[in-house]
């Protein structure tokens, strides 16, 4: 599997190869398939291509974009945090990524405070409009709206609350400046930077939905043609945007004009307007969370639990497991992939049971990572084929409540930073606006999410309520898992990916290759993805000698592109760093 580890990274990393020689001769804004990489992050680039680690001894950074990682770099670098530099990443990517995440969306935050040794989580996830009601996203039969037909408008938007993460973050860990934080990005944004190859290509598949809006039309596709990669895109708006930010302070994007415009532009969205106000704005709130951490083989997984799901549903998988040989069985091993792919299977079953915001519906944290209730659960996984069905469990709970199984819709998107400063901290993000470029509306150069499809459709089952449905000021439940392994309550591993409901199990395939299989930060992140959520498994190139043998366990086998976003940090006597060879990514250390 080692070998088959290394020519899926280089198969994968071999675009971005040809992208750099084409970068070095083409000419400024030329239309061909170029990832401009900054000259300090060549090596690192290289690495990549090569299925190698990049390697560091004070700070290191992984994130969705080399200039980004650029910017993170340089906070580093002057004696910045993880959190200063965050913030720094997050402003370049909202203009350089701007489909995955930004001002417009939310974020989860995972820190490791270098120290008191706490493990700290902020929500900075979106919240429902006041106005909303269960029946937001069904039609005046009460049918549920198509998803696109919901998505794309101002119906879908909820309060954003990545600015206001950012700013929470940098005011309990910061050290440099807030203002100088967002230079680079007013930088970029004003002088432009060059469309990378999966922008471009985002962009054209998504013409028609990007068209529907005038200031969308007219930033993405210019002239009525879709940007091109290696094209120069400025955005003016966005920098007067961020030096609002930057000089007069968070509250600027919640109250005054700037609010008023995003609620302008929800309520009166062409077709399908929103119902989120001034008031939403001005009273969202940064949460902090009790940290969710299970045990795995000596080792303390910890993440965000509710409105997440990604930390109790990786934390379940992991413990289902814990019996099983894994180590023994290897990479290769049909048998360990039925094992994981039935215990995914099971923690998904629970997941769309319980699992929503614990501020509006009691979900059953304590019993559902119980150890006696994996124990007995992991039983059902000692048969010899696949799991004929699997059924929500039974966890021990202190509410008498009767739910029904959730049937929201989660696409993949969404962007990770991982990073560890030379203080000893460390941070795991996991950021989004959900849905590629979200709900299409662009205020003041940023795009709004459409986070709101994020909850359940349907708000009842059978007369059983739906944990997941839409309430006001609720937070829709998500599968973000920004992780952080720690061994004698210290950091050994950093991690999270974008990806959709298939985040859980990157996440937790990438655990497993670097604890069990002893694979380093570069070869766990570029290990083929099988993934099973539901009963089909679905398999990346280069698994595809598994597909028989899983079909002869009784799986039913998709082969498909399972484009991960995993950004890893492996924390020992040195730092090592490893960036998805599917993405656009880099890691990069000093």
């Amino acid at each position: 599997m080692r070998a088959i580890v290394l020519l899926f990274g280089l198969f994968c990393a071999l675009p971005a190869l040809a992208q750099q020689a084409a970068d070095a001769v083409a000419p400024e804004g030329a239309g061909v398939g170029v990832l401009s990489v900054p000259p300090m992050l060549a090596d690192s680039a290289e690495a990549k291509a090569n299925g190698r680690p990049v390697e560091a001894g004070n700070w290191m950074i992984a994130a969705a974009h080399p200039l980004a990682v650029e910017a993170g770099a340089r906070v580093l670098a002057s004696g910045g945090t993880a959190a200063d530099a965050m913030v720094a990443v997050q402003a370049v990517l909202g203009l350089v990524e701007p489909q995955s995440s930004g001002l417009g969306g939310g974020a989860f935050l995972v820190w490791h405070d270098g120290a008191s040794g706490e493990i700290t989580t902020l929500d900075g996830r979106e919240t429902a409009p006041l106005a909303a009601t269960p029946r937001l996203f069904q039609d005046e039969g009460g049918q549920p709206l198509q998803f696109f037909d919901a998505v794309v408008g101002g119906l879908s938007v909820g309060t954003p609350g990545t600015p206001a993460l950012m700013a929470e973050a940098h005011g309990r860990w910061g050290r440099a400046g807030w203002p100088g934080l967002f230079a680079d990005a007013i930088r970029l944004a004003e002088e432009g930077f060059a469309v990378s190859p999966r922008l471009a290509g985002q962009i054209a598949e998504d013409a028609t939905h990007l068209s529907r809006f005038a200031d969308t039309r007219d930033y993405f596709l210019p002239g009525g043609k879709p940007l091109q990669s290696g094209q120069i895109l400025r955005n003016p708006d966005y920098a007067d945007t961020l030096r609002r930010l930057a000089e007069e302070g968070v509250d600027v994007f919640y109250t005054g004009d700037i609010a008023a415009d995003i609620v302008a532009h929800v309520q009166t969205a062409p077709g399908n307007p929103g119902v989120l106000s001034e008031m939403d704005l001005a009273i969202y709130q940064v949460k902090e969370r009790a940290a969710v951490c299970t045990p795995y083989r000596g080792h303390e997984v910890c993440g965000m639990g509710p409105p997440s799901s990604g930390a109790t549903t990786v934390g379940q998988i992991l413990g289902l497991l814990e019996p099983f040989d894994l180590p023994a069985l290897g990479p290769d091993s049909p048998e360990a992939w039925r094992l994981i792919g039935d215990a995914s299977r099971l923690a998904f079953a629970d997941r769309g049971r319980y699992l929503a915001d614990s501020d509006y519906v009691p979900v059953p944290l304590k019993g559902l990572l119980a150890p006696n209730y994996l124990r007995a659960r992991s039983e059902l996984l000692r048969g010899d084929d696949a799991l004929p069905e699997v059924a929500p469990g039974d966890p021990e709970f202190d509410h008498a409540l009767i739910r029904a199984d959730d049937r929201s819709l989660e696409l993949p998107s969404t962007s990770h930073i991982s990073i560890a400063d030379t203080y000893g901290n460390a941070l795991s993000m996991t950021t989004t606006i959900e849905n590629g470029f979200g709900s299409r509306l662009m205020v003041r150069g940023v795009l709004l999410n459409n986070e709101l499809t994020d909850f359940s459709f349907v708000s009842h089952e059978d007369g059983h309520a739906i944990a997941n449905r839409v309430e006001p000021g609720k937070r829709p439940r998500s599968s973000m898992a920004p992780t952080i392994l720690r061994r004698d309550g210290q950091p050994v591993l950093i991690l999270g990916s974008p990806g959709g409901s298939r985040i859980i199990g990157y996440v937790a395939k990438t655990i497993i290759a670097w604890v069990d299989w002893g694979m380093d930060a570069q070869e766990a992140v570029a290990l083929p993805h099988l993934v099973n959520r539901f009963g089909p498994y679905d398999l990346e190139a280069g698994a595809g000698g598994l597909a028989n043998p899983l079909r002869a366990l009784g799986y039913e086998v998709k082969e498909t592109d399972l484009t991960s976003g995993l950004h890893v940090i492996a924390v020992g006597e040195r730092l090592q760093g490893g960036a998805d060879p599917r993405r656009e990514g880099l890691a990069y250390g000093e």
